[in-house]
C-alpha cells in the first residue's frame, strides 16, 4: 500500500500544484523556463503514474475487502465510464459545446471514472486509489470553475460538430479500453462473461 500511497502523492501532488500553489507554480517556471518546468512536470507525472500503477497491482492482492459491491453495480459503473470516456475526448476538443458547458471536460470524466470504479469495486486498495482521483477530481472542478468565472473565460462553440468527434472517439476508445485494453493492462476484463 505504501508503493500506491507514494504514487498518488506524486500524481496528485505534481497535477495540484496549479491549482493550490498557483504563485509557486509561476515562480519556478519564471526559475527554471518554461519548458523545463513542463519536462520536470511531465517525468514526475510520469514516474507518479508508473509507481501508482504498480502500487496498486501490489495492494490489490493483500488489500482486505470493506464492501462487497452487488453485479448490478459493474453495469451502472460501464455506463459511466462510457460518459467519462465522452468527457475526456471533450477536453481534447477547441470548440466543443460540452467543454464551453463544464469549462474542464477532462476533470468531470476523471470524476466519473473514479466514481464507477468505486461503487464497483469495494476493497482497501480500490477505495485508497479511485477515492484519491475522485476527491483530487472533485476539488479540481470547483477551483477551476471558480477560476473560469473570476477571469471571465469564456468558450467559443460554433457548432456540433466537435461534440459529435467527441462522442465517437469517447466510443470508439471506450470499446477499445472495455473489450480490449482493461484485460491486458489491468488484468480484469469488464465484459468477460
Amino acid at each position: 500500500m505504501a508503493l500506491l500511497l507514494v504514487g498518488l502523492v506524486l500524481f496528485i501532488g505534481i497535477h495540484s500544484i496549479r491549482l493550490f500553489a498557483p504563485d509557486w507554480r509561476e515562480f519556478m517556471m519564471q526559475q527554471l523556463g518554461e519548458n523545463n518546468w513542463k519536462m520536470l512536470h511531465a517525468v514526475v507525472a510520469i514516474i507518479g503514474l508508473l509507481t501508482t500503477i504498480m502500487g496498486y497491482g501490489y495492494a490489490r492482492y493483500s488489500a482486505e475487502w470493506l464492501w462487497v459491491p452487488p453485479v448490478w453495480t459493474r453495469h451502472v459503473a460501464a455506463l459511466i465510464i462510457l460518459f467519462a470516456f465522452i468527457y475526456i475526448a471533450a477536453a481534447a476538443m477547441p470548440y466543443s459545446k460540452i467543454k464551453a458547458r463544464v469549462g474542464v471536460p477532462m476533470v468531470v470524466g476523471i470524476k466519473l471514472w473514479a466514481f464507477a470504479h468505486l461503487i464497483s469495486n469495494g476493497t482497501t486498495a480500490d477505495v485508497v486509489l479511485f477515492g484519491s482521483f475522485l476527491a483530487w477530481a472533485v476539488a479540481n472542478f470547483v477551483i477551476s470553475r471558480r477560476r473560469i468565472k473570476q477571469q471571465g473565460e469564456t468558450f467559443l462553440a460554433p457548432d456540433f460538430k466537435y461534440d459529435f468527434i467527441a462522442v465517437v472517439v469517447g466510443v470508439l476508445a471506450y470499446v477499445a479500453v472495455a473489450f480490449y485494453l482493461h484485460g491486458l493492462l489491468i488484468g480484469v476484463a469488464p465484459f468477460a462473461v
